[in-house]
């Protein structure tokens, strides 16, 4: 238990700067920079921040109830150890390589550059909206997640997502060992350039979806007016429904109902390498 910090209007540079041991209760922090930066073992409830980089460097911080509106930009950055329960962010750039991070029923309403090289991250509840999200994070768990913008997870190592909806083109380039459950996916040229990409039970809409990828695993899966699919990837896909049109497949495996188009140029791969079945002409 610290000391108790309750109603109080801050402004000007640094305002609290340095506190440790502080339980903050219906506070605004308004018209000042940093006001909570280099402090550790902060408990926030109910409090609103109102101007930019609230939480640098810091540590062991709980936020709950807490608003970060649109000009408390660049949030929290270089912080370790943070909870964020049940809270609105209005503001961009938040999150930027923090480590041990977890967000429970938080709203994003503009996420663009939002949690870009962070590590050990949970996300419960969480939705998004804006591009760019979780560039070149790791470690990460996010369960019932909704993102509404382009070319998320860019980079990302080691994720395994739940329950999401995601309207995103390009997601996943350039990432590594990504497991998506039981999730939807709109977006055009969905995993380029990825590795070991999985998805199970998913439903994904995608022009040119799921090209360029090192080991792309697909079990039980949906594809909707999904064009020109697996250019040069190796693939193990089994597809509950028809596709459209699937183009140079480099290796493995494709199980469909059917495809209404099967291009392969021999000039450019080995057909030999990539068995195809259809279920509707076996």
């Amino acid at each position: 238990m610290g000391q108790e910090i309750h109603q109080q209007f801050l402004t000007g540079e640094r305002a609290l700067f340095h506190s440790n041991d502080l339980d903050v209760y219906d506070m605004i922090f308004d018209n000042g920079e940093s006001p909570l930066k280099e402090s550790s073992r902060i408990s926030l409830k109910n409090c609103m921040f109102k101007w930019k980089y609230p939480l640098w460097y810091c540590n062991h911080i709980d936020a709950e109830r807490t608003t970060w509106f649109e000009m408390a930009r660049a949030g929290v950055w270089y912080t370790n150890d943070i909870s964020v329960r049940d809270c609105v962010i209005e503001a961009p750039k938040n999150f930027r390589r923090c480590r041990k991070l977890t967000l429970e029923n938080v709203s994003f309403a503009n996420a663009e550059e939002t949690l870009w090289s962070c590590s050990d991250i949970k996300l419960r509840r969480v939705y998004a909206k804006g591009d760019y999200f979780a560039m070149n994070s790791e470690n990460i768990e996010a369960e019932d997640f909704t993102l509404v913008g382009n070319y998320s997870f860019d980079g990302v190592k080691n994720a395994s997502i739940k329950n999401a909806r995601m309207l995103s083109k390009d997601a996943f380039w350039n990432s590594e060992n990504i497991t998506v459950y039981d999730s939807f996916i709109s977006g055009e040229y969905l995993g380029w350039n990825s590795k070991n990409l999985t998805l199970i039970n998913c439903t994904v809409e995608s022009l040119q979806g799921m090209c360029y990828i090192d080991r792309l695993v697909m079990k039980n899966c949906k594809l909707i007016h999904t064009t020109l699919a697996f250019e040069y990837s190796s693939v193990e896909a089994d597809i509950t429904s028809r596709i459209d049109s699937v183009l140079n497949p480099s290796s493995g495996a494709i199980t469909a109902e059917s495809i209404d188009e099967l291009i392969i140029e021999r000039d450019r791969v080995d057909p030999s390498m990539t068995r195809i079945t259809c279920r509707a002409s076996s």
